[in-house]
């Protein structure tokens, strides 16, 4: 498809899935439910879809693979067009992220595709021209050394939802969410190694990039072999709680598409946090729509990133 192909997508057989939902993605590829669909780690999908979890909604077009999920671009499409659309599938959809109906594709054709009209679509650049080992971050020496530190719980434990939106207003994060208006600032330093940055507001190092997506048990061997292996001289590396991972959230949207630093590797769009949820699952932050969330460790699984205590 030509529309595609000005989006950087070289994949001669590559199609936009018109029927796919968000809904369905989740099944097909987290919890790798349609195996009659998804039968390789090289295929992507392309579907529109409509994010909602901050307003206003917008149109995106995204990319899928079984272990890959990537906004390729924003649409200027008409807001009520898109709230009439979120309207009719119903507001109280516990995910904001809403399947395109007959209008809004009529209004896709018509305005962006048949015609090559490219002025709506804007492009996110995931191959930034930044050199990837540069932080842009002060070196840890240059900090100040009378800067706040906050403390949070290191502990893992079982939390329920509703303890969740205690744990996002006590530490005053941002979450798109329960607490949009969320002040907690983090202070990141760089201590030059190209593997890990420094929080100097809660005195946790982490790391740049992370793990691929696994189970949670595959998660655990994992953390224990970079543990063995001393990763950037330490080995007292872990899984962060629900609050630590929380205060790598910015309420700002990096040019990638991410709601932390740019410093951070992108592959990992959300992390599993050490925490498990009562009465089951494990708690997640999702770095793309800045909230937490729930969902099993076995089929579905998740990424890791992994923090330690200075």
């Amino acid at each position: 498809m030509q529309f595609l192909k000005k989006l950087g997508v070289t994949s001669h057989d590559a199609l936009i899935d018109w029927d796919i939902t968000p809904a369905k993605t989740y099944g097909m590829f987290e919890c790798r439910g349609d195996m009659d669909i998804v039968r390789s780690k090289d295929q992507r999908y392309y579907y529109f879809y409509i994010d909602n979890w901050q307003k206003p909604a917008r149109l995106c077009l995204m990319e899928r693979g079984i272990r890959h999920a990537k906004v390729l671009a924003h649409i200027d499409a008409p807001l009520d067009l898109l709230e009439k659309c979120i309207f009719r599938q119903g507001k109280t959809l516990k995910e904001h992220s809403y399947a395109v109906d007959g209008p809004v594709k009529e209004w896709l054709f018509e305005h962006v595709i048949d015609n090559n009209d490219f002025s709506k679509v804007h492009v996110l650049d995931y191959d930034a021209d930044e050199d990837p080992t540069e932080s842009g971050l002060p070196a840890t020496k240059e900090h100040l050394s009378h800067h706040k530190t906050s403390h949070f719980r290191n502990i893992p434990a079982f939390i329920s939802e509703h303890e969740i939106e205690k744990i996002v207003a006590n530490g005053d994060f941002f979450e798109s969410v329960s607490n949009p208006n969320g002040r907690f600032t983090n202070y990141l330093v760089d201590p030059g190694d190209n593997l890990t940055v420094i929080d100097m507001a809660t005195g946790l190092m982490w790391q740049r990039a992370g793990s691929d997506h696994s189970s949670f048990r595959k998660m655990a061997v994992w953390e224990k072999r970079l543990n063995g292996n001393h990763f950037a001289g330490y080995n007292d590396w872990r899984l962060p709680t629900v609050e630590e991972a929380l205060s790598l959230l910015n309420a700002e949207v990096n040019k990638k598409g991410l709601h932390i630093h740019r410093c951070f590797a992108t592959t990992q769009g959300f992390i599993y946090t050490a925490d498990r949820r009562k009465p089951g699952g494990y708690w997640f932050v999702d770095f793309r729509h800045a909230r937490v969330f729930w969902a099993g460790g076995t089929l579905s699984g998740g990424f890791g990133r992994l923090c330690r205590t200075v």
